[in-house]
């Protein structure tokens, strides 16, 4: 069984896409750069803490459905959606 909050997360505008795996690590894309950030994330509860490539780290917490993150709101997506 997968868990709830992998899939597609999106800003309100499009710009900010966080595509969360099943294997721990998502793919951030930013604007018409794809794949600007990577890394690996862990969800605890209702809280994910995210540890970039770089060695950048991050954390954020769902929401009533809503991923807050970073000072961002993203909301789930259908994967099928067209972006941009």
């Amino acid at each position: 069984m997968s868990h709830p909050y992998i899939g597609m997360w999106m800003t309100a505008d499009g710009f900010i896409r966080h595509r969360l795996l099943a294997e721990g690590r998502y793919d951030e894309a930013r604007g018409k750069t794809e794949s600007a950030y990577r890394g690996r994330y862990a969800v605890r509860g209702d809280h994910i803490d995210y540890w970039d490539d770089t060695g950048f780290t991050a954390d954020g917490d769902f929401i009533d459905g809503v991923l807050y993150h970073a000072g961002m709101v993203l909301y789930r997506i259908d994967e099928e959606r067209e972006v941009g």
